[in-house]
């Protein structure tokens, strides 16, 4: 069968679980085509034959990092935006503009691919499409109600909820209630047109418990430059003051550099087996709040700081924080505060990330989603 794959570049948690999803298929006899925007098309181009970009869609961020209320400014209105790679000003297309060009990019070639099957991780876009052509679809999100904060008033489903409830299933990523990660993300959805079709099968990644070492504070960076800048800024110059030697990876793909300042190694770049290591062997974690990294958490058992970002990440950190396994924070105020709790209630953090390592690991993403998804096929 022949497989449309399209996937948010809003961070690369969503490329990652199709590169996964995407290589079992392929094993699997079926012929998988894919489209995505950003550097999630770059990654999946290094990874499979058939890559096709399309128009991102994206946060407005500036040098602070996200901006929440010009990004809400920015759904309807262009804005100008200084991008730090280029050095210069640029003029950031509104996102129903960029909706509308990634329709046109995804329509591009559906003639030549005509797909058995559509699915779409993140991309409400190629939903759309499905729609129109009468696609089969799949949706795999860990985002359809939001009730955190100011999301809550987003009021998303309204907006999206007849392209979702089209498809044949929705896929959460994330363990059942009520250990689910993105819990306040996916939202109260009973009683709505999804509810029995939708099925939360567990991470797409292994959780099987490993552990390391305590030797060091880990902090690993993701994001664009004015993300990273933000959370490095707010970092460095608590970490590089600790007794505890710290680590720090700034996910800068390319050549490897360290630099050193005080008690701190700040690394350019880690290959995946480095930052395994640097995961299993850390006291504690700190990080932004993806989905992913969350359960990279629970895969190594490590007590966790969350300074998020992006609203999204907001509410995975209040979740780990409701469940007694991370430390939710804004500033360097509250991460001194932060790393003190952690300290002095390591045994109770350990308890329950290890509790809730125990719960995910009797699922099985991955393997579930696939059997969905032959199911439908047959």
């Amino acid at each position: 069968m022949r497989l449309l794959f399209a996937c948010s570049e809003l961070g690369l948690g969503h490329v990652s679980r199709i590169i996964l999803l995407g290589k079992r298929l392929e094993q699997a006899g079926h012929e998988a085509f894919f489209y995505s925007g950003g550097k999630a098309y770059y990654v999946l181009k290094k990874e499979f034959k058939h890559v096709y970009p399309c128009t991102p869609i994206a946060w407005y961020e500036n040098a602070s990092g996200i901006n929440v209320s010009a990004s809400l400014l920015n759904i309807l209105f262009p804005l100008p935006v200084f991008n730090a790679d280029a050095h210069k000003f640029e003029v950031k297309n509104s996102n129903a503009l960029e909706i509308i060009h990634r329709y046109y990019d995804l329509r591009k070639n559906i003639h030549s691919i005509t797909p058995d099957l559509l699915i779409a991780d993140g991309d409400i876009v190629s939903l759309r499409l499905a729609h129109k052509w009468k696609i089969p679809s799949i949706y795999i999100t860990n985002l359809i109600r939001p009730n955190y904060e100011f999301m809550h008033y987003l009021n998303l489903y309204s907006v999206v909820s007849k392209y979702i409830k089209q498809c044949k299933k929705i896929i959460i990523p994330d363990n059942p209630p009520p250990y689910t990660i993105s819990d306040y993300n996916v939202g109260n959805i009973t009683g709505t047109a999804i509810e029995n079709k939708t099925e939360h099968v567990g991470s797409f990644t292994d959780i099987t418990l490993t552990q390391g070492s305590d030797e060091h504070i880990f902090a690993p960076i993701s994001g664009p430059i004015g993300t990273r800048s933000k959370i490095l800024n707010t970092l460095l110059p608590i970490l590089q003051k600790t007794s505890k030697k710290a680590i720090i990876s700034l996910g800068i793909p390319g050549k490897k550099e360290l630099t050193k300042i005080g008690n701190c190694e700040i690394y350019s770049w880690l290959s995946t087996t480095e930052r395994q290591e640097a995961m299993k062997n850390a006291k504690y974690i700190i990080f932004s709040g993806g989905h992913i990294t969350c359960f990279e958490t629970i895969k190594y058992a490590k007590p966790s700081i969350c300074l998020p970002t992006q609203p999204e990440q907001n509410a995975n950190a209040a979740k780990l924080q409701d469940l007694g396994c991370s430390i939710k924070i804004k500033n360097q105020k509250e991460l001194i505060k932060a790393m003190q709790q952690i300290e002095q209630e390591q045994t109770n953090y350990k308890k329950n990330i290890l509790n809730l390592n125990q719960f995910s690991n009797k699922q099985h993403g991955l393997n579930r989603t696939v059997e969905i998804i032959e199911k439908i096929l047959n």
